[in-house]
């Protein structure tokens, strides 16, 4: 059975898969009331992301794609499947564009409602954050590989921003994906906001994880087919060395990650940031592809841990791989969470916001450049004094 948490304390999401309700950790599996704004935090104060550490500027476009070949499996009675995606890329260095918002204000008035922050200056400052990036510039010269980003259950595209420009100001371009009806709100081109319809189907025992993990990986096809394909939906698709794809997800987004792996030979190389596997890897694993395990440091997703996902895929792997838990951190490290968080007072692990995310971007960085870009890289090779959080697991 699949336990579904809401609004837990440390969670920056309206809904949550979690693990198996057998092998959950007390602490997660039971909902707490949001924390109040900390003492002498202006909700209305500028918020901004980090700022990236890449040689490029980035440019940002976004995309509304429905892919009427399949069915949707939360709201069979939709037109199709509908997907929203930004992406991020290398903009040229005369570029310019209008500075990119981080969510518009109805996507980020329900991503607070599901931790109890309402008032209208904490939804406009979230909406505002700083991005570091601009709308539709003009992208830098040349072919880049391909990263796409799977977000968490319950929580928008958006909140992957922070490793999305990071990637892209290093010679990336980044494709993040909205899955219809699985988030606390996206917001589509006509004005509709779609919801999380899945989170009730999965609350109610009507759907499970490998249901969620199935339609991301034909989600991710789709998206790889319009971006990347004949007559693509995006004007700068030229960008794109479609020889070299990764993907990244943050919990069941990492899980899907493997799953989109196993469904389509075009991803190369792939992360699971601290997602319980919901789908079993066959015999020949990912067919030598890389992957990387990046989670917490802790009684779930050490070797042995309570999430037994982790062992038995890690022992059906059968190409070059990596187990990585960073010390201090909760299950939304690996996200802008940690930004968020620290801003609006929320709980949130012992490790600060600022190393959270120089650690979950230098880990993805080193992972593609290696594997996609073919540049060795001694980050991930043992442990490094530059990141002492980070523990190498060797099962």
């Amino acid at each position: 059975m699949v336990k579904l948490t809401r609004a837990a304390a440390a969670a920056l999401l309206a809904c949550a898969v979690a693990l198996p309700a057998t092998a959950l950790p007390a602490t997660a599996a039971t909902p707490t009331a949001a924390a109040p704004a900390a003492a002498g935090t202006s909700a209305a104060a500028a918020l901004e992301l980090p700022a990236p550490t890449g040689r490029s500027g980035v440019g940002t476009s976004v995309l509304h794609l429905v892919d009427r070949s399949r069915t949707d499996p939360w709201v069979p009675e939709a037109d199709g499947r509908e997907l929203m995606v930004t992406l991020h890329y290398p903009a040229a260095r005369k570029a310019h564009g209008r500075p990119a918002p981080y969510a518009t204000e109805q996507e980020a008035r329900l991503l607070l409602q599901g931790v109890g922050v309402t008032d209208p200056a904490s939804v406009r400052a979230l909406a505002g954050m700083g991005t570091h990036s601009a709308t539709n510039a003009r992208p830098a010269p040349g072919r880049h590989p391909l990263v796409v980003l799977s977000p968490g259950f319950g929580v928008p595209r958006f909140t992957l921003t922070a490793i999305a420009v990071e990637l892209a100001s290093r010679g990336y371009v980044v494709a993040s994906v909205d899955h219809a009806y699985e988030t606390s709100g996206t917001a589509v081109p006509d004005g509709r906001v779609l919801t999380c319809v899945a989170c009730k189907a999965l609350e109610e025992g009507r759907a499970k994880g490998t249901d969620v993990t199935a339609a991301r990986a034909a989600d991710v096809r789709f998206v790889l087919d319009r971006i990347t394909g004949p007559h693509a939906a995006w004007p700068y698709a030229r960008s794109i060395d479609r020889s070299r794809i990764g993907m990244a997800g943050h919990s069941i987004g990492g899980a899907s990650a493997a799953t989109a792996m196993l469904a389509d030979r075009r991803i190369d190389a792939g992360v699971n940031m601290d997602g319980s596997f919901w789908d079993t890897l066959p015999a020949g694993g990912l067919g030598d592809r890389p992957f990387l395990f990046l989670g917490t440091d802790d009684e779930t997703h050490r070797p042995g841990g309570e999430d037994a996902s982790w062992d038995r895929t890690w022992q059906a792997l059968d190409g070059w791989k990596r187990w990585l838990t960073v010390a201090g951190a909760d299950h939304f490290t690996f996200s802008d969470a940690p930004v968020i968080q620290r801003h609006f007072g929320l709980p949130a692990g012992p490790i600060p916001a600022d190393r959270a995310l120089t650690v979950t971007r230098a880990y993805l960085a080193a992972f593609f450049d290696e594997h996609l870009k073919g540049v060795p890289q001694p980050l991930l090779t043992g442990p490094s004094a530059e990141h002492p959080e980070v523990r190498f697991n060797q099962p």
